[in-house]
């Protein structure tokens, strides 16, 4: 068995995971290297999802029985945890959403309805990059569109990077929002925010950071990342489906008008008019997702015994020694930084001339689950003139023996189509 420095105990680590003592496609035990569009989920989030539903399944916030009250605790609880885990510094900054794409759609709608000075209108520009998910491009297209607004990006490098060669033209006077990946979902590359943001910040433009690829798999201090907004997600990083995250800034939060209107988010109400309740609430309208939320919190307090930092070494060896065996696969082309430097644990890749859909289904029928396509992130793919790619992506219970397993099943199928 293959041992690298910084690895995390994993032998133990996956007793935590049933699914992952499935044996699938003739007793095959799963290999599973999809962890970059939905991680596997622990036995101690499944507990505390099914006593929840068992014990205090109510609705929250106004109920005075005792389920109302402790569905409450737990909802509320919940965003104690995950402003502890990003490192708020308010737990009212943290709204909870469905997913990501809900958070940022969230964003792109409060700048397109807001008054000065964060309005979004037919004057004024909105930045983001070529390599982001179709989450961080539509909804600003969309507001583009709805408002005028020229809308910009950053272009990459051959090697998979942001070219910021040109940072000065890109974000300009008139930019009021840059929103950006933090981590690739398609690359694994890491950008850099600290210069991204000092530009905007010179001009004037708030910027939002889509963390989904990140929050999972390192330390995410959003006080030092000096954003205005981050999103992430809940089903990538052992919680649930179904639950979001946005993190705003209180002042920004308060002086921006919400997206969706109904129960819960309002202070009062008439057939004239109404007035909101403060944030987190004002942008929380309706039933929320109540479950999802505690289940999320099970996870943080999940990856908090582990240690983000424990975390992040053992998926860097594992890219690492990734990189370096998929770099011996004759005609596999990684796309995205051939290092493991400055990059996350999703690594795509293409093989020769094999279409990735039917390496994906080669590979499968040995029992390895990888993601094929363009990964949400098509203006990747047009810009490396290819197709789809392959992509193979790590988490904490993610092992070497794996990695040898994928490699072994490339070379299947490269026999296999000859």
């Amino acid at each position: 068995m293959t041992q690298l420095p910084g690895l995390l105990d994993t032998e133990a680590l996956r007793k935590d995971f049933p699914i992952l003592d499935r044996v699938i496609h003739d007793g095959r035990k799963l290999v599973y290297l999809d962890n970059a569009a939905t991680s596997q989920t622990p036995r101690q989030v499944l507990d505390v999802l099914s006593e929840y539903y068992e014990q205090h399944n109510a609705n929250v916030h106004r109920g005075v029985h005792v389920l109302a009250e402790e569905a409450t605790a737990l909802y509320e609880g919940a965003r104690d945890k995950v402003a502890e885990f990003i490192n708020a510094p308010s737990r009212d900054e943290v709204i909870f959403t469905k997913n990501a794409s809900e958070s940022l759609n969230l964003v792109a709608n409060m700048l397109g309805w807001a008054d000065e000075p964060y309005r979004v209108d037919s004057e004024t520009e909105i930045v983001i990059t070529e390599m982001e998910h179709h989450s961080n491009i539509v909804p600003w297209q969309l507001l583009a569109q709805r408002t005028g607004a020229k809308l910009k990006w950053f272009g990459l490098t051959d090697d998979g990077r942001l070219d910021l060669s040109n940072i000065d033209e890109i974000i300009t006077e008139k930019t009021k929002i840059v929103s950006f990946v933090l981590v690739s979902n398609i690359l694994g590359t890491i950008n850099p925010v600290e210069a991204i943001v000092r530009r905007a910040q010179e001009v004037g433009a708030l910027v939002c950071v889509d963390a989904s690829q990140a929050a999972p798999h390192m330390p995410l201090d959003v006080q030092a990342l000096q954003a205005d907004f981050v999103a992430f997600t809940g089903h990538k990083m052992c919680g649930p489906t179904g639950i979001g995250v946005l993190w705003g800034r209180q002042e920004l939060l308060e002086d921006l008008p919400p997206f969706l209107g109904g129960g819960e988010m309002i202070e009062t109400v008439s057939m004239h008019s109404s007035t909101y309740a403060p944030a987190p609430h004002k942008f929380e309208a309706g039933t929320p997702p109540i479950a999802q939320a505690v289940g999320l919190g099970a996870a943080i307090d999940y990856l908090n015994s582990i240690g983000m930092d424990k975390i992040l070494a053992h998926e860097h060896a594992l890219t690492e020694y990734a990189v370096k065996k998929l770099g011996e696969v004759p005609d596999l082309r990684i796309i995205g930084p051939t290092t493991a430097e400055d990059r996350g644990a999703a690594i795509s890749f293409t093989l020769g001339d094999i279409h990735p859909h039917d390496v994906g289904q080669v590979l499968d029928e040995q029992g390895i689950a990888v993601r094929v396509g363009h990964h949400c992130a098509r203006p990747v793919c047009l810009r490396y003139g290819i197709p789809a790619t392959t992509r193979a992506s790590f988490y904490l219970y993610s092992t070497p023996a794996e990695i040898d397993a994928l490699v072994d099943g490339l070379e299947h199928v490269r026999n296999f189509f000859g």
